[in-house]
């Protein structure tokens, strides 16, 4: 059977949820924040023959995540909830639970990532100088974590904003550590996103190319990480690039999986 979940099912979904928070810090995060029923987001639950909850779909605008536990899991019922939309639609989340939706919406794209985590902040390798120069960003300085970023060619087309930026630290549902030269310009930084009562996901880690490999992004990195891991939450996040790989998992993050997006060709865009 499945239902739409309402804010009655609170305490049994997030329960069901937390048992694996960094894969389910979407779910979690956008539940916290949202709620179940509103006009961008809802939440449906499927459940088994016990009336036990035995998996999730949540649809924020026009992207779903889904998420079971079992090793088989009939997504019939998933399928038809996200069928019911209008394109484009995307479709995101661990590898294994994206995996039987593969094929599912017409002219799309797979996109994989590496999902790392690092749940104990005993893992954390910190051996960083993260006392000197190390500011936490405010409001105000949202204009210039944007302009950092668009300066870095891998985050071309990521679509950052000002505002998207400053209500992110507003919020407290990302918060953002940088170093500056003596000039005044922001040379590195490291972010959260996402964060929620349990978890975080750590993005938008840059340095300027004249200022890379002084260890900045990784003083970043591990002044932030112990700052998150200390308020008892897990962090996690996505890489494709081997070379940031490499500084993530000197950091004590480990990788759990691969996440998947089902996502529109951009020519159907």
């Amino acid at each position: 059977m499945i239902r739409k979940l309402t804010a009655a099912d609170t305490e049994m979904t997030m329960a069901f949820l937390s048992e694996e928070p960094s894969i389910n810090l979407f779910l979690i995060g956008d539940i916290e924040a949202f709620g179940f029923d509103t006009d961008f987001q809802e939440v449906w639950g499927q459940f088994d023959d016990q009336h036990e909850l035995e998996g999730v779909l949540l649809r924020y605008r026009e992207s779903f995540i889904p998420y079971f536990k079992k090793e088989v899991f009939d997504v019939s019922a998933f399928k038809a909830i996200i069928a019911q939309f209008p394109d484009p639609k995307v479709i995101s989340g661990e590898k294994r639970r994206v995996a039987p939706f593969e094929g599912f919406l017409p002219n799309n794209v797979t996109k994989e990532t590496y999902f790392c985590e690092i749940a104990a902040i005993e893992k954390l390798n910190d051996r960083h100088d993260v006392s000197a120069n190390i500011q936490v960003a405010q409001p105000k300085d949202a204009a210039r974590v944007v302009e950092l970023i668009d300066q870095i060619e891998e985050f071309a087309g990521t679509r950052t904003t000002v505002e998207a930026t400053a209500h992110k630290i507003e919020t407290r549902t990302g918060r953002i550590y940088y170093i500056e030269n003596e000039d005044g310009v922001m040379t590195a930084v490291a972010q959260t996103s996402a964060e929620n009562s349990i978890s975080a996901m750590i993005v938008g880690v840059a340095t300027l190319p004249a200022y890379r490999n002084k260890g900045y992004v990784s003083a970043c990195m591990s002044a932030l990480c112990r700052d998150v891991m200390e308020e008892g939450k897990t962090l996690c996040l996505f890489y494709d690039n081997p070379k940031a790989g490499s500084i993530y998992h000197r950091l004590g993050f480990e990788t759990i999986g691969m996440w998947t997006m089902i996502k529109p060709m951009p020519s159907s865009l």
